[in-house]
């Protein structure tokens, strides 16, 4: 099993009084560097690996018309004041731990915020689990579509993802699924073998 994390801007707060009264610039406004709404996806499998590199490159989908000028994008790794905040949650989910037992109500879960007192950002983190296939055989669309339709008969999956770029395929689970009914499935499609799964 393989994890990944999801990191969502949920909300942008700002406290006019108190950036009026402490902070050199009266008039900051709200966190520049996030917009609500902006997607993360955190890896560390293969060739990747945006938890050493704070983020960069983690932005998945965004408001903003310009991602350059938005954390988490090609340019800018996470604010620091974010990534103190969400880091151990994001490393807990990579890692596939629970994020937040007792605490939340779903424990691949956590609610957290970044530390500027004057305007804060808030970030849900979810930990997203999921099955790596290197399958032989794909050779078009076909195969794709066959072998996601043997996939789908387990409620447990939740999406499946042929990679052309890395040669795998990710299957993304809501539960567990043993490795040899994965195998067994697509290998009933026809002419694939199913080399290994992490």
């Amino acid at each position: 099993m393989q994890h990944k994390c999801k990191v969502t801007a949920i909300d942008k707060k700002i406290y006019p009084e108190l950036q009026a009264k402490y902070c050199a610039d009266p008039n900051s406004g709200a966190c520049p560097c996030y917009n609500v709404g902006d997607e993360f996806i955190f890896e560390r499998y293969g060739n990747e690996d945006h938890f050493w590199h704070m983020g960069l490159n983690s932005l998945v989908k965004t408001k903003s018309a310009d991602s350059s000028d938005t954390a988490g994008g090609k340019i800018i790794p996470h604010c620091s004041e974010a990534w103190d905040a969400v880091s151990r949650y994001v490393y807990t989910a990579l890692q596939g731990g629970s994020i937040m037992r007792g605490w939340m109500n779903d424990e691949r879960v956590m609610i957290a915020c970044c530390s500027d007192g004057t305007r804060p950002v808030i970030f849900r983190i979810e930990r997203i689990d999921y099955k790596v296939l290197y399958i032989d055989g794909l050779h078009c669309e076909k195969c794709e579509e066959r072998i996601e339709k043997a996939l789908r008969i387990f409620p447990e999956v939740t999406e499946v993802v042929f990679r052309k770029d890395t040669g795998f395929t990710e299957v993304f689970l809501d539960g567990s699924i043993s490795d040899s009914a994965l195998k067994e499935a697509v290998e009933s499609c026809g002419a694939y073998e199913v080399k290994k799964i992490d």
